[in-house]
């Protein structure tokens, strides 16, 4: 059932975050991205996302899934780009950035993702952030000071700035070897995608 919701999500999303307009990637992958898998692989996915976007949100347990299955052949990388008229996208992309301060960015990606139904239209989210920040063991006066630092809002926008130069128009956006690709379908066209692009790696 899960994840026939997740597929009819990602219908919706396809439909709701068209980015085949978007260009090759502008900023190449460095040390400072947040990534996941073989970080020797020569297969690399990169995703611009907005946390409080529905359909990044919908498009999450698939990649999750992807990364289970080709974690040892593929390296992932999530960048943010939070929309305009998403107002606590970027609190939540501060919370993300800090949490990944002390090694946990994709604990609290996992918290954030999974409970946008709670945060996302609160005036203030960042009590709601801080519970999640103690749920996944997090240092909380650490948290809250990572969060308010300027090294967390320059890493966000320079994300968001990169986002720009390579022509992201909507999230999610994906890019596979520093190529945009539109949106897949279904599992099993990411599946495809991928498995084309590794086997045509050097």
């Amino acid at each position: 059932v899960i994840l026939l919701l997740a597929v009819a999500g990602m219908i919706w999303a396809v439909k709701n975050s068209n980015n085949t307009e978007s260009g090759d990637l502008a900023v190449p992958v460095s040390a400072s991205d947040q990534m996941k898998g073989n970080p020797e692989s020569r297969v690399t996915l990169v995703e611009y996302s907005d946390f409080q976007c529905p359909a990044c949100k919908s498009y999450y347990p698939i990649v999750e899934k992807l990364m289970d299955e080709y974690g040892s052949k593929i390296r992932f990388v999530y960048r943010h780009f939070p929309l305009p008229q998403h107002k606590n996208a970027r609190p939540t992309a501060f919370a993300a950035e800090a949490a990944g301060r002390q090694g946990k960015f994709w604990e609290m990606v996992n918290e954030i993702f999974n409970h946008q139904d709670e945060w996302a239209l609160l005036a203030d989210p960042k009590d709601t952030l801080l519970s999640y920040a103690d749920e996944i063991g997090l240092d909380k006066e650490k948290f809250l000071q990572d969060f308010d630092s300027n090294d967390v809002r320059e890493k966000v926008e320079d994300d968001l700035q990169g986002g720009v130069r390579s022509r992201v128009r909507a999230t999610p956006t994906f890019f596979l070897n520093g190529a945009a690709i539109s949106n897949p379908r279904s599992y099993d066209e990411f599946k495809r995608a991928i498995d084309a692009a590794i086997t045509q790696a050097p």
